[in-house]
């Protein structure tokens, strides 16, 4: 009888081992499916990119498109520099930097370090709130409030300009950074920030020579990741920045990055035009400027990590 039970038991537990062996098989048949359409539709997206984008330059050449000033795609012959829009995207995206960086990074240190729990409890969702605000909501926030007070304060033609789009696209940017910095900055064990108040350091230097130094790779990981959002941003620069195809010539002149110039033309422009084939090219070059924002925080991730304390 005692026999009976434990070889009852046995096949039990041979059964069950046998399911979830099964189970855990198909979960990773799964995952593995789900991946591999993930990477497969990423691939057809930067075939297609290509496809249409590459044509181009059999009417112009590289650094006629590239660092071409006029960019008059519906003249006679048309014009296909897109030198102006890279300037009007570097523009936008460095002054919307020197804006949110500061912000985000501070405020992040601020809530991780200095911050009551309660207030932290507060502050954290409220930034992770205004980081899901569709962009046309900022966007229409700019035009309808910014762009007038900007007009009547620094008495200049319109509000929509650099200055505008800068200002909105950090604003977008600050919660991305602030989220991810706090994050970082919060994960720094215990251990090192004791070990530096044992060795007689205030708050604020432990802060500065210590834990943020310990987080620096998230940090700038974080950092990274606001600026290719900004880089890439749409429908903020369309609504704000005030459309003119020229290089800025100061903050507050009108202008016209590279993705405000695909949204506003792709609809007008002929299937396989040149004009359309420029578009994707534009594309193809707002591509490859996220594409390395992305490599380079990848690369300093992985620089700078801290894999122990001993590390420090």
């Amino acid at each position: 009888m005692h026999r009976d039970t434990l070889r009852s038991h046995r096949l039990q537990a041979d059964g069950f081992d046998r399911r979830r062996l099964r189970a855990d098989c198909w979960m990773r048949r799964l995952f593995l499916g789900v991946a591999t359409a993930s990477i497969m539709t990423l691939a057809l997206i930067c075939l297609f990119l290509f496809q249409e984008g590459l044509p181009i330059f059999k009417q112009t050449g590289v650094g006629d498109f590239l660092f071409g000033r006029l960019w008059y795609p519906t003249a006679s012959p048309p014009e296909f520099g897109i030198f102006a829009l890279i300037m009007g995207s570097a523009a936008v995206t460095a002054l919307s930097g020197m804006i949110s960086i500061p912000l985000g990074v501070l405020t992040a240190i601020y809530l991780a370090e200095i911050a009551s729990p309660r207030l932290r409890e507060v502050v954290k969702p409220v930034l992770e709130l205004l980081a899901a605000l569709p962009s046309v909501v900022i966007g229409f926030f700019g035009m309808v409030v910014i762009a007038p007070f900007l007009q009547d304060a620094f008495d200049i033609p319109t509000g929509l300009n650099l200055f505008n789009a800068a200002l909105m696209l950090a604003f977008m940017s600050v919660p991305t950074i602030c989220s991810l910095a706090e994050d970082a900055l919060y994960s720094v064990p215990a251990s090192i920030k004791e070990a530096s108040f044992a060795l007689g350091a205030n708050h604020l230097e432990t802060i500065c020579r210590v834990i943020v130094p310990a987080a620096l790779s998230g940090i700038c990981t974080a950092v990274i990741l606001g600026m290719s959002r900004a880089v890439g941003e749409t429908m903020v620069v369309l609504m704000v920045a005030g459309g003119a195809a020229m290089p800025p010539e100061s903050l507050f002149s009108p202008t016209r990055p590279m993705p405000a110039s695909i949204a506003a033309e792709l609809d007008e422009a002929p299937f396989r035009s040149p004009h359309y084939h420029a578009l994707f090219a534009t594309g193809l070059v707002l591509f490859v400027f996220t594409f390395l924002f992305n490599l380079a925080a990848d690369v300093i991730s992985h620089r700078y990590r801290r894999t122990g304390e001993a590390t420090l």
